[in-house]
This record gives structure tokens, sequence and C-alpha cells, in this order.
């Protein structure tokens, strides 16, 4: 299958716990528990297209009381991402939005694949670095796009660094104790 892949070029946006933000490059949590976009056991980087979506993203699991989080911008130049953000891309994948907003993870608690991991599966397999979509945490509208990294590294065709010109954040966990 031919893929309608796009380079990102631009900055993202990440909003997680700052108990993780020596590790701000890292996909360990959605390896470790799975995604949206990725199965356990495939490594993943979510990030969005603007600040206020990755707080709306971050803050998902606490509707009622805000708790804090670390926001960091990221730099990305990055070939070989497919953008659900487009109705002819999901058309030409056999997707629809309604796949995409699936309850994935109640349907992975049933022991059955959501038609998300099944599809980054394909893109993945097809040499795909990463998606775009729509965002689906509440509050989210239009305006608020994710960006789901796959394969990232410091240098082309996949970069990704985080933007920490002035040394801010903590290097080791250690931080913490």
């Amino acid at each position: 299958m031919n893929l309608p892949c796009i380079r990102l070029r631009r900055f993202v946006y990440r909003a997680h716990n700052p108990r993780w933000s020596f590790a701000p490059e890292s996909g360990e949590g959605a390896r470790l528990h799975g995604g949206r976009f990725n199965p356990p056991g495939v490594d993943a980087l979510y990030t969005c297209l603007r600040p206020e979506t990755a707080w709306l993203e971050g803050q998902q699991g606490f509707p009622f009381k805000p708790q804090p989080l670390t926001l960091c911008a990221y730099t990305v130049d990055c070939r070989d991402v497919v953008d659900l953000t487009s109705e002819t891309t999901r058309t030409a994948l056999g997707i629809s939005v309604n796949d995409l907003a699936c309850p994935w993870e109640a349907i992975a608690d049933r022991k059955v694949q959501p038609p998300t991991w099944r599809l980054a599966e394909m893109l993945i397999a097809q040499g795909c670095a990463g998606l775009l979509a729509p965002s689906f945490a509440p509050g989210s509208n239009g305006d608020d796009i994710n960006a789901v990294f796959w394969r990232w590294s410091p240098e082309p065709p996949h970069r990704l660094r985080i933007i920490d010109d002035e040394g801010r954040l903590p290097r080791t966990a250690d931080a913490w104790q």
C-alpha cells in the first residue's frame, strides 16, 4: 500500500507528570501501558500540536481536580507521518473518525484489540514513523490535534528534540528524592 505520508516540521508539546520530567523524550509509559495508538510493548511518544491540547490530554484522568503537569516543547522534523485528520487519508486507510475515537481502554480490558491498535500495527509495519489524529480528550475541539510517534531520534529523518536550552529539566530521577 502506498501510504500518503507527510513531513512534519514544527513545534509539538507534551504535558506529563512532573515525576517523569527527567525523561521527556521517553515513550516508556506508553510502551508499558499502551495508549490509543500503541498496544503495550510498542514504544510511542504522544505529543500535541498546541500547548492547550497537551494540557487537555494530560488532565484526562483528573476531570475534577487538575493535577500538576510539566509542559514541554519539542522541535520536530519527521518524515513518514500519516495525517489522520484528513478525511481522504482515513478513507484510503479504511478507518473512520468513530474508529479513532473508540473507547480503546474499555475494548482492551475485554481482551479485544481496539481498531486503533490494528491501525497502528499496520502503519508501523508499512514504515510510518508517526501520525496526526484529532484529540478526543474532554473539552477538545477541531483545533486539538495529537502527533504520535513510534520512531523518533535526535537526528533526521525522524528528528524530535526537547527544547531545554537553559537546562531546567532534571537529568535523573534522583531529583524527586
